[in-house]
This record gives C-alpha cells, sequence and structure tokens, in this order.
C-alpha cells in the first residue's frame, strides 16, 4: 500500500532532482534513499537468508577461488 506525502524543497534542489532523476523516478529515488533509515533491518535475518541461497554461495565462491591466484602473483 502506498500513501502521498507532501514535502517542501528549496527550488535549487527541486529542479536538479527533476533534471537528474526524472519527474516519473521522483517517488522511487526518494523512497530509495530514506528506507535504509527508518526500516530496521535485521542484519542476521539477511545474512542467514543470504546463505541459505545456494546458487549465490556458490557463484560467490566460485569467484573467491578464481582470484585467490591472482594474489600469489603479486611482489611485494
Amino acid at each position: 500500500m502506498q500513501k502521498e506525502l507532501t514535502i517542501t524543497l528549496d527550488e535549487e534542489v527541486y529542479d536538479e532532482l527533476h533534471r537528474v532523476v526524472g519527474r516519473e523516478h521522483i517517488s522511487q529515488f526518494i523512497e530509495s534513499l530514506v528506507r535504509p533509515h527508518v526500516i530496521d533491518v535485521n542484519m542476521e535475518s539477511a545474512y542467514r537468508q543470504m546463505a541459505e541461497d545456494e546458487a549465490r554461495e556458490s557463484e560467490a565462491l566460485e569467484f573467491a577461488e578464481a582470484t585467490i591466484g591472482d594474489i600469489g602473483d603479486e611482489t611485494r
């Protein structure tokens, strides 16, 4: 469910927001900036959920193991 909110911005900020983000994307842009500051995120739960994603974990392991050899070739 969405709610409508009226906010007041400096004119320069308002103009640049329209120019940079685009009129049709302003709500999404502002929500993405505000959400992490107001929604309680349970990090432990998020990490557990990520670890349960076997495909993601497999990709992460493959990436890590593929890059470990790069370190051995570096000179100190």
